[in-house]
């Protein structure tokens, strides 16, 4: 069985320590923390948990800035999405799991051109 490691991009990782700096004082952001740590349990026991988002459907930046082949949602609590694409570890028996982004309901819909 292969290993699964869940990584998060540096712009993630921004907002994750945000979510953890703000927690103590705000209940929304502590679920948004505790959803965040949750999925991330889902994921690393089936790395196919999230919703896949179909190819043409992938933001540009995302394209570009990762050189990204696939991405999958997950659904947080308020409204808030995690999004992951999967990729090769260093080893045979590695899988990465590179968190790209976690953002809330308005940031979403204007990366993916919703209305």
């Amino acid at each position: 069985m292969k290993k699964v490691r869940v990584v998060f991009s540096p712009e993630a990782e921004e907002v994750y320590i945000y979510l953890n700096q703000q927690a103590a004082a705000s209940k929304k952001e502590g679920s948004i923390l505790n959803g965040i740590h949750k999925k991330v349990g889902l994921i690393k026991a089936n790395v196919h948990y999230g919703d896949p988002i179909a190819k043409k459907l992938i933001p540009e930046e995302y394209k570009a800035r990762y050189g990204i082949t696939n991405l999958f949602r997950v659904e947080l609590p308020d409204f808030w999405r995690m999004l992951y694409t999967l990729t090769d570890g260093e080893t045979e028996i590695d899988i990465i799991a590179f968190v790209l982004d976690v953002v809330d309901h308005k940031e979403y819909n204007r990366k993916f051109g919703y209305r």
